[in-house]
């Protein structure tokens, strides 16, 4: 987001990969739970912007570098996040607020709009869809996302992830419990009427296809990016879709 807006960041963590070639001189600091903090310094930032559920709070102590955390769990709560940064940003920056609020009209105008239908009628059109490993023959009744492998962890209906999975009509089925990315047994699923979507981050599903290929289970491989990254790339899919 910070690029398309002409704003250069001085550091990254080894995490931040898009856009291509724009970030690639951009000096990694380390990644979203540890890093070089004399590097950050040295690096003499402006601002340093953090997550609550992505950076440790340590990361906002031990130095003055002005910071701003957001904490991002959907969609309604991007916006607050967004809002956040651009009033850091536009007391230095105030040429900056209309592209602000431009960002921030779109989104609303996607939270405002009603969930995509008949995403699984077109199952080559699938959002977000890399790959099928096993298209579904049978009419599904639960979507799980899968985020992680040794232990199988997904992501509930009450997280960023899930709110675009819902706007892109593939609504999650396991609402929160206690934890926002539980484990599962996969035992317990129904192959029969069951679609796993397995993302290409944090964990490497789409290197992992020939495991994923034993599972009785009709699931794809789906971008990772377009269902977590809640500055511009999620909002841009999301536009995709109407």
């Amino acid at each position: 987001m910070l690029i398309s807006l002409n704003i250069q960041p001085v550091g990254r963590t080894r995490f931040c990969i898009e856009p291509k070639p724009d970030v690639l001189d951009i000096p990694i600091v380390g990644g979203t739970k540890d890093w070089n903090l004399d590097f950050v310094r040295s690096l003499t930032p402006d601002l340093i912007i953090l997550d609550k559920d992505e950076n440790p709070k340590f990361m906002s102590e031990g130095h003055s570098i002005p910071w701003v955390a957001t904490h991002v769990q959907n969609i309604e709560s991007c916006l607050t996040g967004i809002e956040q940064i651009a009033r850091v940003i536009t007391q230095a920056r105030p040429d900056l607020a209309p592209a602000f609020d431009t960002i921030m009209s779109r989104w609303q105008h996607i939270a405002n709009r009603p969930p995509k239908t008949n995403s699984l009628d077109d199952l080559d059109r699938l959002p977000g869809l890399i790959q099928w490993i096993k298209k579904p023959e049978k009419s599904v009744q639960g979507i799980y996302y899968l985020i992680w492998k040794n232990p199988w962890m997904h992501a509930t209906q009450e997280t960023f992830i899930g709110d675009i999975a819902d706007k892109a009509g593939l609504p999650l089925t396991t609402k929160t419990t206690g934890t926002h990315y539980p484990q599962i047994d996969l035992n317990t699923l129904d192959p029969d009427s069951t679609l796993l979507l397995f993302s290409s981050e944090p964990y490497p599903f789409h290197k992992k296809t020939e495991d994923l290929k034993s599972l009785p289970f009709p699931s794809a491989i789906v971008d990772g990016q377009n269902f977590s990254w809640f500055g511009t790339h999620s909002l841009k899919f999301l536009e995709t879709l109407a």
